[in-house]
């Protein structure tokens, strides 16, 4: 039996920043992970992440992105080179749309600066983009990509300089809450320790079956073009979100040296972390390349490759982030983050360090409680 005071069961960018956070105030910890990361097996892939300030899902995420951004800058500066790349970003679609509308909003609650530009106006400012006549555009400058593996190993090594102790090829199995401990069985033996982190995406609704009905796990693809003639240099095509009349939601990131990356965000099909097809069909390339073809028609090259992840999605698509129910405050969720928490990471890390060692935290999370799935 391995003794710490706070296991953390997932190692992905949640699990990392976890680890990091606790490490760094000086608790005893071990991160668990059931593979090896950075892998692509799970939420915490894909070459690049977005990172955006003017927030289309909810106002309320702004001051956590904020934060995120400081906290990324002082990652860099710990490990000596840079996690993301500002680009700029562009929202683009009907102006009616839920995405100008929630971009809209958060541009107003937190006076981000901000442009709104019609469709001539948008290829003047980055020749690559065509969108459709009756489209609306609203650009903002802080907008850009993370490098996912870069920051996953970053979090991770600066956890382990702390102190905390990274097993890889450790699947949790199952956890048991005692009156002053919480007891972990592993692939790989048992540990013991005052409070629990559970941070294994995907992974949740077998880990905590009395969870499982609240979170669902979704397929999704992206894939990765080759850019076209000259290609496309990131002042003409910068992180991009878009919304179509017909409703659907996809996004690209610029060339970063595998291809231009663009997916379909949501609309996958349900699945589970055992059933989930990995492989991707010629029709699915085939889509992500015809996106391209029409809205950035110089990214729309040969397609270079194509990989599957998880969306862990609540019901209403906001974070989960609380104490397991029953639980006595030993086992904390943190993790299901709807398909657009990575860019948080650190700054999600840093709440659930904050709430583990009772400290004042810096955002009130009860907005990502688990009480509001209850029924009646």
């Amino acid at each position: 039996m391995k003794d710490f005071e706070v296991i953390v069961a997932g190692g992905g960018a949640m699990g990392s920043a976890a680890a990091w956070q606790l490490a760094k105030r000086g608790l005893r910890v071990a991160c668990l992970d059931r593979f090896a990361p950075p892998h692509a097996l799970g939420s915490s892939h894909g070459a690049t992440r977005i990172i955006r300030e003017a927030y289309f899902e909810h106002p309320q995420y702004v001051p956590l992105v904020r934060r995120a951004y400081t906290l990324w800058d002082e990652l860099a500066t710990e490990v000596g080179h840079p996690l993301y790349f500002l680009t700029g970003g562009a929202y683009i679609g009907p102006p009616d749309s839920a995405l100008l509308r929630g971009v809209r909003a958060s541009v107003r609650t937190h006076a981000i600066p901000h442009d709104v530009l019609d469709p001539d106006a948008l290829a003047r400012r980055y020749r690559a983009l065509k969108a459709e006549p009756g489209m609306q555009a609203i650009v903002e400058e802080r907008a850009g990509f993370l490098h996912v593996a870069d920051a996953i190993r970053a979090m991770r090594a600066r956890a382990a300089a702390a102190g905390a102790q990274m097993e890889d090829h450790a699947p949790v199995e199952r956890f048991e809450v005692g009156e002053n401990d919480v007891t972990v069985q592993t692939a790989r033996g048992s540990y013991r320790a005052e409070r629990l982190v559970i941070a294994v995406g995907g992974w949740i609704r077998e880990l905590v079956p009395q969870l499982a009905g609240i979170f669902s796990v979704q397929r999704q693809v992206t894939v990765w073009c080759a850019t076209r003639g000259a290609g496309v240099a990131p002042n003409e095509a910068p992180v991009t979100i878009w919304e179509l009349a017909s409703g659907g939601t996809f996004y690209t990131i610029p060339d970063e040296g595998d291809g231009f990356k663009i997916g379909v965000h949501y609309g996958g099909a349900l699945t589970t972390v055992a059933d989930i097809d990995r492989n991707v069909s010629e029709a699915e390339r085939h889509k992500g390349r015809a996106l391209l073809a029409r809205y950035i028609p110089l990214a729309a090259g040969e397609v270079r490759s194509a990989s599957v992840c998880m969306y862990t999605n609540t019901p209403d698509l906001h974070f989960a982030i609380d104490w397991l129910p029953g639980s006595n405050e030993r086992v904390l969720i943190v993790s299901p983050c709807s398909g657009h928490g990575f860019k948080f990471a650190p700054a999600i890390g840093e709440i659930a360090a904050q709430m583990i060692t009772r400290d004042m935290a810096n955002f009130d999370v009860t907005r990502f409680a688990l009480a509001r799935f209850a029924g009646p």
